[in-house]
């Protein structure tokens, strides 16, 4: 099973950037912590989806860790990658993440899983997500789902999916912001501005799902379509995983189970978050449940 990690968002210099600051005394980043935890669980294979002017950056500061305990490959989200027949024009950065896994379409295998290279998942929710690919079917998915509680922070609003699920399945997916406000955790669909009051309790996606190649055979199919689109639409808009997947769960293409973890995030949205992050990490290693030397 592969372990796919949207890496592309990562600048060149890696110190200069929040998100891929190191956060304990090796020099790990988040992505190592994840990738230690996806081998325990039992992923045997690292897809890291990048720029390609950074793979040299990538072998020498993570691939060489990594390759001690799984194997890794590289695949290069390029704004040239793009359907047959077409041609970029006036459009500066990528399509997002749903491009991205077309650009890995290649390297991926028949069973998956997706995360975001900053962000803290958890080992539990790297257990839920590997057990359920050893014995699921080319249309059924999975997404961990985190408690709303347990994914946001104090120093302002983050992007989180929000689910309605029922029965352990989700029945709808919706991109949103969502922040605290005056001790309540409220959300509004992303582009608008309708605010509403959400449960603590209720559960969103942290893009950590399991899929099969199905995915990637609907992701090319769909890529071509929105390339149809005209000229000033391609210029602005995105290609979204989140966005294909409701489509493929409202058609009844797959069913998206959604598992409950207890799992804490942690992540770095916010530059004052680091220290805090830092000692949550230094934490774990004194609980064990990190050896203190990683690799």
């Amino acid at each position: 099973m592969d372990l796919v990690v949207l890496a592309a968002g990562m600048g060149s210099r890696f110190g200069g950037l929040k998100q891929v600051e190191p956060i304990d005394e090796e020099g790990n980043f988040i992505l190592n912590y994840s990738i230690y935890d996806a081998v325990k669980a039992g992923f045997d294979r690292v897809v890291l989806i990048i720029k390609e002017e950074n793979l040299e950056l990538f072998k020498e500061r993570v691939g060489k860790r990594l390759e001690k305990v799984v194997p890794v490959c590289y695949a290069f989200q390029k704004i040239t990658d793009v359907p047959k027949g077409f041609e970029v024009k006036d459009r500066v950065k990528p399509w997002g993440t749903a491009h991205a896994l077309y650009c890995a379409r290649h390297v991926v295998g028949d069973r998956f899983a997706v995360i975001n290279a900053d962000d803290f998942y958890g080992y539990e929710s790297f257990k839920i997500i590997a057990d359920f690919l050893k014995t699921s079917k080319d249309n059924e998915f999975i997404s961990a789902g985190y408690y709303v509680k347990n994914t946001i922070t104090d120093k302002g609003a983050v992007k989180r999916g929000i689910f309605t699920v029922k029965d352990g399945k989700a029945v709808k997916l919706i991109e949103s912001q969502v922040e605290k406000r005056d001790g309540e955790i409220v959300a509004t669909p992303l582009g608008q501005d309708i605010w509403e009051k959400v449960s603590p309790n209720t559960l969103v996606s942290m893009t950590m799902f399991g899929f099969s190649k199905k995915l990637m055979t609907r992701i090319e199919e769909d890529f071509y379509k929105f390339f149809q689109k005209p000229a000033d639409e391609l210029e602005k808009g995105e290609f979204l995983l989140p966005d294909e997947v409701n489509v493929m769960m409202q058609s009844g293409e797959i069913t998206l189970y959604v598992q409950t973890t207890p799992a804490k995030w942690y992540g770095i949205t916010y530059k004052e978050e680091l220290e805090g992050f830092k000692q949550a990490i230094s934490d774990m290693k004194k609980q064990g449940k990190y050896p203190i030397k990683l690799y």
